[in-house]
Formats: C-alpha cells, sequence, structure tokens
C-alpha cells in the first residue's frame, strides 16, 4: 500500500503547504535519514499516513536532504528544529508538535483528534 504523504524537496511546496494549511490541518514530519530514533518515527508516521480518511494533509520532509526547507519550516512557525519532529499545522501555525520518542501512532491519533474536527 502507497503512503498517503506528500514529500517536499523544496521551498516552493513548503509555500505551498503551508499555504494550505489555512484550509486544511497539515500533519508534518521532520525526518532524518541517518538517525534510527528517527527511523522509528518514520515508521509510526507511515502506519498513521496509511489509515484511510484521515482529515488532514500529510507531508514529510528528510532534514539532511532537504536542509533549506527545514530551516524554512523552523523560520516560519517559531518551532526549534530537533529530529525526528512531527507538527500539526493549521492556519500557518503550530497547533501541537513533539520529538524523538514522543512520536508515536496513538499519540499523532490522540493530538490529531483533540485538535481538528472530523470530516
Amino acid at each position: 500500500m502507497k503512503p498517503n504523504y506528500m514529500e517536499l524537496t523544496s521551498l516552493e511546496q513548503w509555500e505551498t503547504l503551508l499555504e494550505q494549511s489555512k484550509q486544511s490541518t497539515v500533519l508534518l514530519l521532520k525526518h532524518s535519514t541517518a538517525c534510527p530514533i528517527s527511523g522509528a518515527a518514520f515508521k509510526e508516521f507511515n502506519v498513521y499516513t496509511r489509515k484511510p480518511k484521515r482529515p488532514l494533509v500529510c507531508a514529510l520532509v528528510k532534514v539532511i536532504e532537504c536542509r533549506p526547507v527545514s530551516n524554512a519550516i523552523e523560520a516560519q512557525l517559531g518551532i526549534k528544529h530537533e529530529s525526528p519532529q512531527v507538527l500539526l499545522v493549521q492556519g500557518g501555525k503550530t497547533l501541537w508538535h513533539a520529538s524523538h520518542w514522543e512520536i508515536t501512532y496513538e499519540r499523532m491519533e490522540q493530538e490529531v483528534n483533540a485538535r481538528i474536527a472530523r470530516a
């Protein structure tokens, strides 16, 4: 089954996604391909995004490969960079964020359900 997220590789994609957050809530994972903890968070994110009918847009940025995008996310959202890091964004603002071992399927499910209405 194909994952249900977009991979951000350019600043233009990030700007579009940030603008889109005014219409749809966004769940974004900042992922380091060199970190085993990030690998575990990526697996949790991947499982989460495969569930049907999520009322949000999911996206991934690989922080090593796309450093300018990662830096822009930090600057524009005002959340200090960590990786792995998951951010729930709505209206251009961060509703919730977590890092490292706090990134679990259960936690994403809980936070999304608590913060946005079901579609």
